[in-house]
């Protein structure tokens, strides 16, 4: 693996970028705060401006560490605001691992902008950062989820019983993988 940090990404739509304190405003309008975006997610929604403030905040900290990916999701033609979020939020070095969580604002659902992001980042981190697998998980309460998963080539590996939790509790956790040699 290559370390080299959350670098600015761009899709046909979309810029991927690192956050600024800024962002936490747009952040808790346009998904943090929403139930509905968070019920399978393991954080509950924020109840202001400045719990997102806060995440934002230890966010912009972490990008010193060349080993944190943590993109905001903005609309080429919605100006700098933030609509989502795509991050590694687990990584295993020995087997050149990612595992990648994300969440969009459900004004922007249904509309590809996920399955976007998602392959813009899968191939930064293939081909950039060098990681062998990206791998990701969801409830199967949350098949759109998983449907992301597909779009982007990603294979199903199987459901884990009752082996993760997340805002409705504990769950089961439906995995896709991709490795480098598979694209």
């Amino acid at each position: 693996m290559k370390h080299c940090g959350t670098q600015k990404l761009e899709t046909e739509r979309l810029i991927l970028r690192r956050y600024i304190s800024e962002d936490a405003i747009s952040m808790y309008k346009n998904w943090a705060s929403d139930e509905d975006v968070t019920k399978y997610l393991m954080w509950q929604p924020h109840l202001s401006p400045e719990v997102s403030r806060s995440v934002t905040d230890e966010w912009v900290r972490q990008y010193a560490n060349e080993n944190f990916y943590h993109w905001a999701i903005v609309l080429k033609d919605n100006g700098n605001e933030p609509i989502g979020d795509i991050a590694v939020v687990n990584m295993n070095e020995k087997v050149s691992m990612a595992h990648i969580g994300y969440c969009l604002g459900k004004k922007w659902w249904h509309q590809g902008i996920m399955s976007e992001a998602l392959k813009a980042v899968t191939d930064f981190l293939f081909d950039v950062a060098d990681f062998n697998r990206i791998e990701s998980r969801h409830d199967p309460n949350n098949p759109n989820s998983g449907k992301v998963m597909q779009k982007c080539g990603m294979k199903y590996e199987g459901t884990l019983r009752s082996s993760d939790w997340n805002n409705q509790g504990i769950c089961d956790a439906c995995y896709y993988a991709l490795l480098k040699s598979e694209r």
